[in-house]
């Protein structure tokens, strides 16, 4: 038997609501696998913990975190408490601290969707981004001064390491290699950005040279996200900066079918600390209390989690679920076209994985 301990963090908004159909799905793997286990214990911690106590998670949050296996997130933010607030004092904190510094977002068209690229079918729409994580433009280096007067001025510095570009830039290049393509593309902007940039192109080419069977290009991020639109088929594996990472997972979340499909993994590889997944949609407060949300990245996401632990096959089983009920299309959440429920969407999902799984040796 294997025993994993789990935090869950279901955050604001949609978030509890989808998180409970994530941790339905945990429960149907216990039932199925028959020899995994898992321990969860759930924080209140969000933009309402933050109206009542002036922070986003008690002091010793991080403290309370570091044991557990993995970190089941939903979702942050609020109208009440200002996203930089919000984020910055929740989500970064347990990214940074617990150096989960590859951001694992595939960028995957489902059986039974629709790209709204024409012409772009599901061989096309398969590859995978890894997103620095720890670092770069999200780096809690810089200030305002002169706030109200004539003279204010706010400046953000980025921060690139060469350990960190080194780490990130050698986990794409060995996810490339047990991809298909053997391919990796990194995003760039040297051309612009004159010092942390050209360390980066620097450092690209120097690693490439350690992995000789991988097929490596620089692009720009402008070129890039064209790129994604016009010639997705071209990826394999993408590998950015914090920010220009965010930036393409949302744009490849948007080709693929939309926020709500898409899940993340913010994952410590030499697993010194937990792992954290979550859907990579926000809190959607226009829908939150409606029990219409889209609950299949946050799935999804437990997918990723079993990779993480060594069940690749249950999270292979669960991406073949998703696929499955999208295929019927019987069961759609209105973002799909359709009128169910996210409970209705979960269960649908549920059932599909305890048909998929007979036969199987979980």
């Amino acid at each position: 038997m294997q025993f994993f301990s789990m935090a869950v963090i279901p955050g604001d908004g949609i978030g509890p609501e989808v998180t409970n159909e994530a941790l339905k799905m945990i429960k149907k793997v216990e039932e199925l696998h028959g020899g995994m286990k898992f321990y969860s214990e759930h924080f209140e911690w969000g933009c309402d913990y933050y109206l009542k106590n002036g922070r986003m998670m008690p002091e010793n949050g991080l403290e309370i975190l570091k044991d557990f296996d993995v970190i089941l997130f939903g979702a942050v933010g609020a109208k009440t408490v200002p996203d930089y607030i919000s984020v910055w004092e929740l989500i970064l904190p347990i990214r940074q601290k617990f150096q989960q510094y590859v951001n694992l977002r595939p960028i995957k068209l489902l059986r039974g969707m629709e790209s709204p690229l024409r012409y772009k079918n599901h061989e096309d729409l398969d590859f995978v981004v890894i997103r620095e994580n720890t670092e770069g433009e999200y780096f809690n280096s810089g200030g305002r001064v002169h706030e109200g007067t004539p003279y204010e001025l706010a400046m953000q510095n980025s921060v690139f390491t060469r350990f960190g570009m080194e780490r990130i830039l050698n986990y794409a290049f060995t996810l490339a290699e047990k991809r298909k393509k053997k391919s990796l593309t990194a995003a760039t902007k040297s051309n612009a950005i004159n010092f942390t940039m050209p360390f980066w192109d620097e450092l690209v080419k120097e690693i490439s040279g350690n992995y000789p069977g991988i097929k490596t290009q620089l692009y720009h991020i402008d070129a890039l996200a064209a790129y994604f639109v016009s010639r997705p088929e071209e990826f394999d594996v993408v590998v950015g900066s914090n920010l220009f990472g965010d930036i393409l997972t949302d744009l490849g979340a948007a080709i693929v079918g939309g926020l709500g499909i898409s899940p993340s993994g913010n994952i410590n590889p030499e697993r010194a600390y937990p792992s954290m997944f979550e859907p990579i949609h926000g809190s959607a407060p226009d829908i939150a209390g409606k029990g219409i949300a889209n609950p299949i990245a946050s799935i999804w996401s437990i997918g990723l989690m079993m990779d993480h632990l060594g069940h690749d096959h249950i999270g292979k089983l669960i991406v073949d679920s998703i696929e499955a009920v999208l295929v019927d299309g019987n069961i759609r959440t209105p973002d799909l076209g359709g009128t169910a429920t996210t409970v209705e969407m979960g269960d649908a999902i549920i059932s599909k994985m305890a048909q998929l799984a007979v036969g199987h040796n979980l």
